[in-house]
């Protein structure tokens, strides 16, 4: 049995930490409201109420929260990090900047904690199913120890590379997924001027040798201004932190640029 601290029980983590509890392992999970606290003692998790009950004689601590900023508020501003034990791991699912991986593998290495990045691919229902996709960046011996318990509700568990190897294939996987988003609308505005239904477009298209998974969500939706508003959150913070990325190199993300703006 792991003992997992955990941090950002909510829409992805709160079934996250669900699966780590049915898969047998001592979920130590942050409440800050009674709502989240009452979700997680029905998980069977044991909820605390302050920052300070994280860390301390955990194995694994895993972030779930949504900005760089939260990120680093919880891991290096309220202590997690130095109140973690030698020899335990730090797992980041947040989409963030490599850069700040790396920032808090510096932090982590005096403390003797090895830092994974394990950025996500899909949704609740994925997790429920033990079926998330992560991407994963680390030092081989840190990956190995944590793989087993990211199993929970992962399938595939990618070991991508180095630490912040997780967060770059995320962030072009979600370059890309944008992409696909706006040529979408291109498409349903090219049917549009061929007189076809959007809906009954993209109810069509999946079938044929065009078809991709964001096509496929389309359709389930039923149009891609519909698709986008349900990711748009999302998906919006994680372009703007590719871009940023990008831009410190010097570059920017070409067509995909154009494709990603396209119709909005």
């Amino acid at each position: 049995m792991t003992t997992v601290h955990f941090v950002g029980a909510g829409r992805m983590g709160l079934p996250m930490v669900q699966r780590l509890v049915s898969n047998g392992h001592d979920v130590r999970a942050l409440a800050r409201n009674e709502e989240t606290r009452s979700a997680l003692e029905s998980a069977g998790a044991r909820p605390v109420e302050d920052i300070s009950g994280i860390g301390e004689g955990a194995d694994i601590v895993a972030v779930c929260v949504f900005t760089d900023a939260q990120v680093r508020q919880v891991c290096l501003e309220d202590g997690v990090l130095a109140r973690m034990p030698r020899g335990s791991v730090l797992v980041v699912h947040t989409t963030i900047s490599p850069r700040s991986i790396e920032t808090l593998t510096a932090e982590a290495e005096p403390f003797g904690i090895s830092v994974v990045d394990a950025a996500v691919s899909g949704g609740p229902h994925d997790i429920a199913a033990g079926a998330l996709t992560l991407f994963v960046g680390g030092p081989d011996d840190a990956v190995a120890a944590v793989t087993p318990v990211l199993k929970s509700y992962g399938d595939p568990v990618i070991h991508v590379g180095e630490s912040g190897s997780g967060q770059r294939v995320k962030l072009v996987n979600n370059a890309l997924f944008a992409a696909e988003i706006g040529l979408m609308a291109e498409a349903a505005e090219l049917g549009r001027r061929l007189g076809l239904d959007e809906k009954a477009l993209f109810e069509a298209l999946p079938h044929a040798s065009s078809s991709c998974k964001v096509m496929g969500n389309i359709a389930m939706r039923g149009s891609v201004a519909e698709f986008r508003s349900a990711v748009g959150e999302f998906l919006s913070k994680d372009v703007a932190v590719v871009r940023a990325t990008v831009a410190e190199l010097g570059a920017d993300l070409g067509v995909l640029d154009i494709a990603i703006d396209a119709r909005r």
